[in-house]
């Protein structure tokens, strides 16, 4: 089945270029032009993926992904913006927007972002035993166990629960802020500092992978890749 996206873009020129290159490519389009016809639209299609732009009449873009996010954690949001600001890019990421392109763009990124998204909004492929692979690393969250090469690290409770996020969030941004509230109770600065020790803690275990990584992503969290 074709994925279906939703466009929501007030440019009409870009979004029927957007339209069409994506049509070309395999995608099922609707297209809205603010972001008040686009939550219509999302309500009654339940797309596969969402794309629209920051600055749109009737409801902008963090506005629409506020609403969405009430009732939706999972349907991937990608924002257009004209400004790459630091601080726009973090409220994108706070309002639940998973990833951003900075216009002009070009159509094939926009399409490997589209289908990276798509791909990681999985849950992660546990084995009968419970396990989930990690690169090389077998992680089992239920006996808190981190396994390569028959030799088994055993995890805290809370390395544990951080691995897990990372695990779900896969090759996307876990943001800190969510995390910290989930597992510390509070976002506080001390508490801040608590989860880089155990984040540097989760490098150290999975260093004899080079191909794992626990970025960090400054201002918004951490982003798993393997």
């Amino acid at each position: 089945m074709n994925p279906r996206v939703l466009l929501i873009e007030d440019e009409w020129q870009l979004a029927q270029i957007v339209k069409d290159s994506l049509e070309t490519r395999g995608f099922n389009m609707m297209c809205a032009k603010d972001g008040r016809e686009g939550l219509r639209i999302y309500q009654e299609q339940r797309p596969d993926v969402i794309v629209l732009d920051i600055m749109m009449p009737n409801m902008d873009g963090f506005s629409f992904a506020e609403e969405v996010r009430k009732s939706d954690k999972q349907t991937p949001i990608i924002f257009l913006t004209a400004k790459a600001q630091t601080a726009d890019v973090i409220k994108g990421f706070e309002t639940g927007g998973n990833d951003y392109l900075k216009k002009p763009f070009s159509m094939d990124e926009l399409i490997v972002r589209i289908r990276s998204l798509l791909g990681r909004f999985q849950q992660p492929q546990i084995s009968p035993e419970g396990a989930v692979q990690i690169g090389q690393y077998s992680f089992n969250y239920t006996k808190q166990t981190l396994t390569r090469n028959n030799h088994a690290e055993f995890l805290s409770h809370r390395e544990a629960e951080v691995l897990m996020r990372l695990c779900k969030n896969k090759n996307q941004v876990m943001e800190r802020k969510a995390v910290l509230q989930e597992l510390w109770g509070d976002d506080n600065f001390f508490n801040a500092r608590s989860m880089d020790v155990f984040i540097t803690k989760l490098r150290r275990y999975l260093k004899e992978d080079p191909r794992i990584q626990i970025v960090n992503i400054r201002g918004i969290g951490y982003k798993l890749i393997s």
